[in-house]
């Protein structure tokens, strides 16, 4: 049966080759754009401006710190991981100018007790009760957080030099907070030191692709970002800032807290925001006299939904809300940092029509082998786009290979490369869910804190991966 004088086979090549056309173009500019950062990475490692410095954990752990510290630590539903990490963080960083700060409900009893039942009657520890049920958002209770150091401050007549921001399933590293108070002392005001994912061996496909996305994002482009003089997005954790920028923050707020309680991504924000009222802001990169990263770690979701649930609250929170929150910044650096930024749904649309064709064109393959179509001959510019595409994509599965191969060893770079179709199969996903919940955003519904569930901690099964038992 014909159409328009075309036959399906017909019609099936047009929509390849169309199809060809879309993907192979874009996916050439993402390609172009990624090698950008690569190339300009490759240009300060040679000129030696992205040196990686090493300190003596052992100096940096018991440093004494210029200022009293407060660590802040939101928690919703986190009773199985919450006395870990206030264990380990008390006992990691040993100095007495510490505070650490827990954000809980009052509806989260269980959150509550195990957090309690963790203090060990270490006074450094503080559990803060928010006075609204959960969840609401992250920054919400950040802000809470915030007014309940502030009480402290009233009360002692002293004031903090810095805060530092942690997730309540993270292995801090023990010379992470002298390092960070270095930075800070010397005039920073805010910091920023790598994430590095822990590879799980029950969940090599999903819950380890965090190690190379990571390994990339802060090995490379982070170590770009900040010697470009971009505004740096802060990770959420492993992140200090001082406290005369975070008192600026507030100024820029009709509440006088330093977070919009509406925002998904308080911690990229952060950081743009810290930047935006003349804070200087760094990325510290450094590692122990063992060789390994001075570096926050934890085990990232491990299950499909978990996954495209955090990468859907990254997604809407930076590449949609992003749009109207943060703005493109000044200066033709800063835009195209956050264009990179905001590349997820577009690049979940590109990834969609990618697979799609690859499976019309092993359709059409069948069909040609049956007779039942005839080869499509390509035009000189698509075979072009398909060979620069290949080149492309040979260098950037390179690129993975040695950034995870770097800190996590061969096996795990071998195993980064697999598991791209993998991580392009979550960011279609991710990027599907996002645009879907902006759009309710967008109608008047409220924004939650959709957090994962952590039931794991690292100190618990990996202790010595945090680089300093």
């Amino acid at each position: 049966m014909a159409l328009w004088g075309f036959d399906f086979w017909q019609w099936l090549a047009l929509l390849q080759h169309e199809l060809l056309l879309f993907a192979g173009v874009f996916f050439l500019v993402g390609a172009i754009d990624d090698i950008a950062v690569d190339l300009s990475w490759l240009w300060l490692k040679l000129t030696g401006r992205a040196k990686t410095p090493q300190f003596r954990r052992f100096e940096l752990q018991g440093r004494a710190l210029h200022a009293p510290v407060a660590i802040f630590i939101p928690a919703w539903q986190e009773a199985e991981v919450i006395g870990d990490t206030i264990g380990h963080t008390l006992s990691s960083w040993p100095q007495r100018q510490l505070r650490l700060y827990i954000g809980c409900y009052r509806n989260d009893p269980a959150t509550i007790a195990a957090a309690m039942s963790a203090a060990d009657g270490d006074p450094r520890l503080r559990i803060v009760i928010h006075d609204r049920t959960g969840p609401t958002t992250k920054a919400d209770c950040l802000n809470r957080l915030y007014e309940a150091m502030c009480d402290d401050e009233r009360r002692s007549g002293r004031s903090y030099g810095m805060a530092v921001f942690h997730d309540a399933e993270d292995l801090v590293d023990p010379a992470a907070l002298g390092l960070l108070d270095r930075a800070v002392g010397e005039g920073t005001d805010f910091a920023q030191i790598p994430v590095e994912p822990l590879p799980q061996a029950k969940s090599r496909w999903l819950g380890s692709h965090y190690c190379e996305e990571f390994a990339e994002a802060h090995g490379k482009a982070m170590v770009v970002r900040d010697a470009l003089g971009a505004a740096l997005p802060a990770a959420g954790v492993g992140c200090a800032v001082s406290r005369k920028a975070l008192h600026r923050l507030c100024e820029r707020h009709t509440d006088q807290r330093p977070f919009s309680s509406e925002s998904l991504t308080e911690d990229y924000e952060l950081g743009l925001s810290v930047a935006e009222t003349g804070g200087t802001c760094r990325f510290i990169r450094a590692r122990g006299d063992d060789g390994l990263l001075i570096a926050t770690r934890a085990f990232f979701p491990a299950r499909l939904d978990h996954v495209v649930r955090q990468k859907t609250r990254w997604v809407h929170g930076i590449a949609l809300q992003g749009w109207d929150r943060t703005g493109w910044g000044a200066g033709l650096v800063e835009i195209w940092m956050r264009a990179r930024d905001r590349r997820g749904p577009m690049t979940a649309l590109v990834l969609l029509f990618g697979y799609t064709l690859l499976a019309l064109t092993a359709l059409s393959w069948a069909a040609i082998g049956l007779g039942y179509g005839e080869p499509v001959e390509l035009s000189p510019f698509l075979k072009w786009l398909l060979v620069a595409n290949l080149v492309f994509f040979v260098w950037r599965a390179l690129f993975r290979f040695a950034f995870t191969a770097r800190e996590y060893g061969v096996g795990e770079g071998f195993m980064a490369v697999l598991r791209i179709p993998v991580t392009n199969i979550i960011a279609i996903m991710a990027g599907r869910r996002a645009i879907f919940a902006y759009a309710k955003t967008l109608t008047g519904s409220a924004v939650v804190w959709d957090k994962t569930p952590h039931t794991t901690h690292p100190a618990r099964i990996a202790p010595a991966s945090a680089g300093a038992a």
